[in-house]
Parts: C-alpha cells; structure tokens; sequence
C-alpha cells in the first residue's frame, strides 16, 4: 500500500461512449427501442496522490540537490552562503546584522544536513534501529528543517537577490525531483484501481522528459494538476509541520484566487 503525503481531486474532460436508449421504426415500421452508442464529453473526477518519499527517495533527491549545487559553483555562481557572506563583510542591499545571521545558519544548515547524511547512510536499516537512534535521527531532520524555515524566512525580504543563487536552483531542482516522482493518479471512482505514475520513466531525466512532453501537447491532466503539485511539494520541502488543513488551504487558494 502506498502511503500518501497528500491528495486531492481534478476534473479532466475526456471523450467517452455512453450507451443510451431510442424509440426508432424498424424496416416494418414499428417502433422498437435500440440501443446506441454515442460519443459525449464528460468531467472525469481523478485522484492525484502525492507519495510519501522514502528514505531512498529522499538520499537521491539530496545527491541531485548537490549536484546541481557543484554545477552551479563550477560555473561561477554564487551560493547564498557567499552572498551573504560577501555583503556581511562590504554591506549593500543585505542588512549586515541579518548578513551574519545568514552566514551563521547556512554554517548550521550544512553541518545539520552532513550530519543526517552520515547517520542515514551508516544506517541503511533505519527501521530495525533502536528507538533512541531512530529518535536521534529524527531529530536531525526535524532540526534540519526548522533551520531551512528560518533561513526562508529570513530570505524573503531579499528575494530578489538570492533568486539566482545555486542555491536557489539547487532547491528548484530538487523540488522538479519531488514533482517527478512522487505524483501519482489514478480514476477518483476506482478506488481499487493501482496508482500510475503521472510522469512516465526510469531515472529522473526520462520523467524530466515526460514533465516537459505533456507540457508541450498540453495534456489535460497535466494541465489540471501540475501548478498544484509544484505549490504542495514546495510547501512541503520547505515546512517543519504540515497538517492536511494546509495543503487543503493552498487547494483552496489555487481554486479561488481573490
């Protein structure tokens, strides 16, 4: 059984047969009822799943955010660690007091995000662990993520500069890495029907393909749940503590923008 983080329901118009019932006059000119099959447009109602990462998951998706992370670099552009580091010691558009602070929580985000690295990879098993390790490691993650949170939030008041960080494209990709992989649908009336991937491939460049061919024809599905997906995923990579009545908010604003 596969478990879900979050889902939530889209209507796609699909062309189907319906069969019907008419009166029409036979070759002897009685009136007898025929059953024929005609083609309709009807809202189809479909379940998007989003899947609960496993820890697997979560190892790959961190090692294509570090990838992205030494491309970036290699190519000269610069972490938000720099930035941050380059206008606590000159000054600029960054605050110098919220310039350090920066620089103190990327040092911490980095020796929080290496150490849950080693812990997890030491511990392929994490399951079969005592509870006091599973608990510290836990902690890590949780510790992690609340250090993100600050550091987002801190960010947001100088959007603009960090936007082009590879940072920033680091955690774009990985959050395309999330969106691949862990969206799943199926038919909403089916519910024993099997969950199908929504984006088709083996390895992350072939549902990167997938992403961008459905977006190219305009497939309606894709269509109907894509911006979604990108808002609850982000949400979720960057939150300490996400309940149902959040993603159920952002649903909502998506729905019915003001």
């Amino acid at each position: 059984m596969l478990k879900e983080i979050y889902s939530f329901i889209v209507e796609d118009t699909k062309q189907v047969e319906e069969k019907t019932k008419e009166k029409r006059k036979n070759d002897a000119g009685v009136e007898e009822e025929v059953e024929v099959t005609k083609k309709v447009n009807k809202k189809i109602p479909y379940r998007i799943v989003i899947k609960e990462p496993t820890r697997r998951d979560l190892e790959e998706a961190d090692m294509e955010f570090s990838i992205e992370m030494s491309n970036c670099i290699k190519k000269g552009i610069l972490t938000k660690a720099m930035l941050a580091k380059k206008y606590s010691d000159t000054g600029g558009l960054l605050a110098e007091s919220d310039a350090n602070k920066l620089v103190d929580l990327y040092s911490d985000l980095a020796d929080a995000e290496a150490e849950y690295t080693r812990r997890t990879l030491q511990n392929k098993n994490v399951a079969r662990l005592p509870k006091k390790s599973k608990q510290e490691i836990d902690k890590l993650a949780a510790k992690t993520a609340i250090i993100r949170r600050d550091i987002v939030s801190l960010e947001s008041s100088y959007q603009s500069l960090f936007n082009h960080t590879a940072d920033t494209k680091a955690q774009n990709k990985i959050v395309m890495w999330y969106v691949t992989h862990l969206s799943y649908y199926r038919p909403d009336k089916e519910s024993d029907a099997e969950l199908k991937p929504l984006f088709e491939g083996e390895t992350f460049e072939g549902k990167i393909d997938s992403y961008y061919n459905k977006d190219e024809k305009e497939d309606s599905l894709f269509q109907l749940a894509s911006g979604k997906l990108a808002a609850l995923i982000s949400y979720w990579y960057f939150s300490t503590e996400v309940e149902k009545e959040n993603f159920d908010k952002i649903i909502n604003d998506i729905d019915n923008p003001s």
